[in-house]
């Protein structure tokens, strides 16, 4: 499959709302979600041949849920020799507790 950089869909609110409440409510004393900052997605981005990035669920050495973001190219390949991202700000304890997404 050639990837474009269109990959991926908007959702409406109310999709997302129900979405992560079924998340959370299967994982309830999980993390809920991870801040990337955007100087780290812009870096992530601006490789060379990327178009995009893909997302891997990960465990650290703590045991905790991370995500680990890596660039992808056209064809879809991982540019794992570049920049790959985690060290998040995970929620809990950096969330937004008045979103509808965390409630």
């Amino acid at each position: 499959m050639e990837f474009t950089g269109y990959e991926s869909e908007e959702i409406t609110k109310t999709e997302a709302i129900a979405w992560t409440t079924n998340y959370r409510t299967a994982n309830p004393n999980s993390i809920k979600a991870h801040a990337f900052g955007k100087n780290k997605i812009e870096s992530l981005l601006a490789q060379t041949g990327c178009v995009g990035f893909r997302a891997y669920h990960a465990i650290d050495n703590t045991g905790a849920k991370q995500l680990v973001l890596v660039g992808i190219n056209a064809n879809g390949e991982d540019l794992h020799d570049g920049i790959i991202l985690d060290k998040s700000a995970p929620c809990p304890n950096n969330c937004d507790d008045y979103s509808p997404l965390n409630s």
